[in-house]
């Protein structure tokens, strides 16, 4: 059997916990710095033990985190294996989370990928995103963070006119109209019914949320230059076909999506999204589900949740299907919503993937070739989740299927 030097990684902002072990030998308690320096220091230690067993391979691992990937970027480019792994997907025990410490989660860690390469556990990493892509991402994610201060900068105006009794006049609309704008700033002069206090916060607020309309505009421009790239281009221009889907909302399905040819089937798109139901199965209770799971990148729900809404009143197919669902579930609207957001999420995988001229996932085999492995266990999968779940609620179709 070949040698393995295995590291499991406890890291912060400013060391790294390890546990190092030979094989399944017992492990090694090592603390480095987590800057550039440390990271060397590191990296040199591991070779050495390497070294010592006449060149064992080097398995390294950490939990995924505010952090980032530089770690990662480190060790791949000194040619070491490196893993991160999903901090959802780590079991997890009462005892354990009473008695937490920074070497034992180093230790898990290790065992974790010991595990996996010894006795074929499964290894619940993350996809890494290269640099280009997080690069991308921080442009886009940047505009969605502006939109949404800005959400919050209104909410406030709002409390503020509702403290001090101040009412919308007639004839001014509902939205966030020109005119309405005009009428807050005549509230911020003497004589208007706000005392000085009020006038003065109500002024700072309009300033604030005319910065960061301006910011927003002009991370709009930076947005559309960024889609216009070669990596994005043909995607964009097929996914904006779809009504209710805007430049903003593909960018943003791209960007955190990432690579859309490392999902199979649009099970995995749902999961992914955090748009499939969760499960409590015990006992004789093997088909139970409850509310969506939440997991993945809540940027990419929050985006299909607007653009669902916009699509719902106008597309007439998706308005007869989500009229549909709701008949049939009138105390659970928000089931039409989810479900709608998962049809639109797998329709703009499907289109984004041929786009970018990725092979249909699912191979049909050759005539006297037996197709066991993959197909049967997808129509299998979805007929088991098609059930209807008494618990929940939530109709079969309420989930999806590609159109």
């Amino acid at each position: 059997m070949s040698d393995y030097i295995f590291a499991g990684c406890d890291l912060h902002d400013k060391n790294m916990q390890l546990r190092i072990a030979l094989n399944d030998g017992e492990g090694e308690a090592k603390v480095f710095g987590a800057d550039r320096e440390g990271r060397e220091r590191m990296i040199r230690y591991l070779r050495w033990r390497s070294g010592e067993r006449g060149g064992a391979k080097i398995i390294f691992a950490y939990e995924a985190s505010g952090s980032g990937y530089g770690l990662y970027d480190d060790l791949s480019e000194a040619g070491i294996v490196c893993w991160v792994l999903a901090p959802t997907r780590l079991d997890r025990s009462v005892k354990r989370r009473k008695k937490k410490t920074n070497d034992k989660d180093a230790q898990r860690v290790l065992e974790v990928i010991r595990g996996h390469v010894l006795a074929g556990n499964e290894l619940p990493e993350v996809w890494v995103p290269d640099r280009e892509l997080r690069d991308d991402r921080e442009l886009v994610r940047g505009r969605l963070d502006v939109s949404q201060k800005g959400s919050g900068v209104r909410a406030q105006i709002k409390s503020l006119l509702k403290r001090n009794e101040m009412r919308r006049p007639e004839g001014l609309g509902k939205g966030w109209t020109w005119e309405y704008k005009g009428w807050l700033g005549e509230l911020t002069r003497e004589g208007s019914g706000l005392g000085a206090g009020g006038r003065t916060a109500l002024l700072s607020l309009l300033r604030q949320l005319d910065m960061l309309e301006q910011e927003k505009e002009r991370l709009d421009g930076e947005v559309e230059r960024l889609s216009e790239g070669e990596r994005y281009r043909g995607s964009v221009e097929e996914l904006r076909k779809l009504k209710g889907v805007g430049l903003l909302t593909a960018m943003v399905f791209l960007t955190e999506m990432g690579d859309l040819g490392r999902f199979r089937n649009r099970r995995q798109v749902g999961d992914y999204m955090g748009l499939a139901p969760s499960s409590d199965e015990s006992g004789e209770e093997t088909d139970r589900k409850g509310h969506i799971t939440h997991q993945g990148p809540w940027r990419v729900r929050w985006v299909l949740c607007q653009a669902y809404w916009s699509r719902s009143r106008t597309d007439k197919q998706e308005k007869e299907w989500y009229e549909g669902v709701v008949r049939r579930n009138p105390k659970h609207k928000k089931i039409a919503v989810v479900g709608g957001m998962r049809r639109l999420g797998i329709k703009m995988w499907h289109r984004a993937r041929v786009a970018q001229g990725i092979e249909s996932p699912l191979r049909v085999a050759p005539v006297g070739e037996s197709a066991s492995v993959g197909p049967r266990r997808e129509v299998a999968g979805e007929k088991t989740r098609a059930r209807k779940s008494v618990r929940s609620r939530t109709p079969a179709h309420a989930m999806g299927q590609p159109g």
